[in-house]
């Protein structure tokens, strides 16, 4: 993993390096920070009111988090890779963003020790033995619409920095659930456990419209 997230924005930087130098156009690197977690980002302007920029982020967050009555120790994996079309506008830093992100986000779910456990729609609690440990997994749509807007200031004469505002549209989650309990293989703990992935894709729906806020600091090489 740690190999192709160095190898990916490398290789990024040299396609767009060799294009640019090619053009003589406006070409620029940057490092940026925000929801999507940490990256890179290269730009090329092939024209004056427009360039293509394409980057990675990524960055692994744990928390506690509990769902459909059920308490998870939890990580979000964001791992993704984008390329977009910025427009900008004349004698202004404003711009609109679209693209595409091959969107590798996952959130992991290991369940906390309980006394016991709401699966599905039973109204009798399982017990800790009967359940085992319930490992969860959610991952999204990929590739993954953006759309957004953007500043971009020139702070000195290569140095400038970027703020980004957009949406990522990663659709419904894909959750799985399992356990390795003493009913991890009965039919009615199964169905329940069902109905329980049913409840946490409600519940991590409101992530399908990801917010995406992000600053950059890019240093041009290319004029």
């Amino acid at each position: 993993m740690k190999f192709r997230r160095i190898q990916a924005p490398l290789l990024l930087v040299t396609l767009l390096l060799s294009a640019g130098a090619s053009a003589n156009d406006s070409l620029w690197f940057g490092v940026k920070a925000g929801t999507l977690g940490i990256g890179g980002e290269v730009a090329w302007r092939p024209i004056e009111w427009l360039d293509i920029r394409g980057g990675v982020n990524f960055y692994d967050y744990d928390d506690t988090a509990s769902y459909a009555g059920v308490d998870y120790d939890g990580t979000l994996s964001l791992d993704n890779y984008y390329l977009t079309g910025n427009l900008r506008f004349p004698l202004s830093p404003f711009r609109l963003t679209a693209g595409l992100y091959v969107n590798n986000n996952e959130v992991s779910l290991v369940s906390q020790d309980m006394a016991a456990y709401p699966i599905g729609n039973n109204p009798i609690p399982y017990s800790p033995a009967d359940v085992g440990t319930l490992t969860g997994n959610a991952r999204f749509d990929s590739p993954s619409p953006y759309v957004g807007a953007g500043f971009d200031f020139d702070i000195l004469d290569r140095l400038g920095m970027s703020l980004d505002f957009g949406v990522l549209l990663q659709g419904e989650p894909v959750v799985s659930l399992s356990a390795d309990g003493l009913l991890a293989d009965d039919p009615t703990f199964l169905a329940d456990l069902n109905d329980e992935v049913a409840s946490v894709t409600s519940e991590l729906s409101d992530v399908k419209a990801y917010p995406v806020v992000s600053l950059g600091v890019h240093l041009s090489l290319i004029h």
